[in-house]
């Protein structure tokens, strides 16, 4: 699986007022990321709730995602969140049987923290017995713990041709740079969450941008990963803001949607904090001045 370079947004979940997954609104939000410029999506992250939807509920919006976009962009979403290889293994399928193009492991759901990288390996490899000719990528995803993927780990995966995208979060440049070195030579592409460095990031061959700052304003992630002259302006507007942007997230990058006229709730299983007048304050700042950055 080839993914374009350019900006993968890590998907909301909307839910209807009784906390359902509003699935019209899915279907909606699917069409906004894509007319945005999206050139792919990661549907089932944690910027999804996945750890707060049941494993019915994230086949639902899997499946949702995928039928909405009918092969128009790649899609990827997670499919190992906890429990026995076996299990992960079964749920990766049916993941996969749903279309996308490839399925996400979450290191973290593999080993405890106090495990070895040979001990990761071993059952990543167990997973991928299970899984034959399943297209994988891997996500550091932070929650419940952040486990960075080490070069040797990532060397000894890509030998097995069948890794094509990994979501860095190591919020170091020298590792994104050297995870892509690694990959020269293998259909694979690294695409970074961290905003501080996106621009270097894009200059030394990362293949994208997956950042939170994209649900947000999408618009602006796109023209990032498409025009650098305008990149470091945008680069420094989502830094300066970048605090704001992780307080009560997601719940406030629903309101700034909202804000703009999407037509999505602010409903969130996650335990996030309440978003305060003084919050929505601070966004519709925010938002005030985006309108006005060009």
């Amino acid at each position: 699986m080839i993914i374009p370079k350019g900006f993968i947004p890590v998907m909301l979940t909307p839910f209807t007022p009784d906390m359902a997954v509003d699935v019209p609104c899915l279907r909606q939000l699917t069409e906004f990321y894509l007319e945005q410029g999206a050139v792919g999506l990661f549907a089932n992250c944690l910027s999804s709730e996945m750890y707060e939807l049941s494993s019915e509920e994230r086949l639902l919006v899997i499946d949702t995602v995928v039928k909405q976009v009918a092969g128009r962009v790649p899609v990827v979403a997670t499919g190992t969140l906890g429990g026995p290889i076996e299990d992960m293994a079964t749920f990766s399928k049916q993941v996969y049987a749903l279309g996308v193009d490839a399925v996400i492991i979450l290191n973290n759901q593999f080993v405890s923290e106090a495990e070895s990288d040979a001990t990761f390996l071993g059952r990543v490899h167990a997973w991928l017995d299970l899984t034959p000719g399943i297209p994988f990528g891997m996500y550091e995803c932070p929650v419940p713990y952040k486990r960075l993927i080490s070069l040797p780990v990532l060397e000894d995966l890509l030998a097995t041709g069948r890794l094509c995208y990994h979501k860095d979060t190591s919020l170091s440049l020298a590792a994104v740079e050297a995870k892509i070195d690694a990959g020269r030579g293998h259909v694979f592409g690294v695409y970074d969450a961290y905003i501080e460095h996106a621009v270097a990031s894009l200059q030394a061959g990362s293949m994208g941008l997956s950042c939170i700052q994209g649900n947000y304003f999408p618009d602006l992630i796109v023209e990032l990963c498409h025009a650098p002259e305008q990149g470091q302006r945008i680069q420094e507007f989502m830094c300066k803001h970048m605090e704001l942007m992780h307080t009560a997230y997601p719940t406030s990058a629903k309101y700034v949607l909202a804000s703009m006229g999407f037509p999505i709730g602010l409903e969130t299983r996650r335990e996030v904090g309440e978003l305060t007048a003084e919050i929505r304050s601070a966004l519709d700042k925010l938002n005030a001045e985006r309108k006005n950055l060009f």
